[in-house]
């Protein structure tokens, strides 16, 4: 069973800074794009930071700058270094899979149980 587990969350002021860690266990061989996404209250679930297994990323605007997702694919690891904090980044952070290559076959997508980030005085 493919799980992925993040760890790293917790309260922090604004200003300071948090790095979320994210370790996919199970009989995986790959995984094509690994990513966070984060869903405040009351609020949609959305796209964070992405990286692909080559290297290439994307950000939303929202944190570009502050931001920087990196990977280990040897560990099918991946990370969030979140700089700069400001209280609107306060979500459930989630950590995401997709293009999975297991023992069994590819599986579309898998998702982390979430980790929750607080930004506050």
């Amino acid at each position: 069973q493919v799980q992925l587990v993040e760890s790293g969350g917790g309260l922090v002021q604004p200003g300071g800074s948090l790095r979320l860690s994210c370790a996919a266990s199970g009989s995986i061989g790959s995984i094509n794009v690994m990513g966070w996404y984060r869903q405040a209250p009351g609020k949609l679930r959305e796209l964070v930071a992405a990286v692909t297994g080559g290297g290439a990323t994307t950000y939303a605007d929202s944190v570009k700058g502050r931001f920087t997702i990196s990977r280990d694919n040897a560990k099918n690891t991946v990370y969030l270094e979140m700089n700069s904090l400001k209280p609107e980044d306060t979500a459930v952070y989630y950590c995401n899979g997709r293009g999975v290559v297991t023992v069994a076959g590819v599986l579309p997508e898998v998702w982390g149980q979430g980790t929750l980030v607080t930004v506050s005085s």
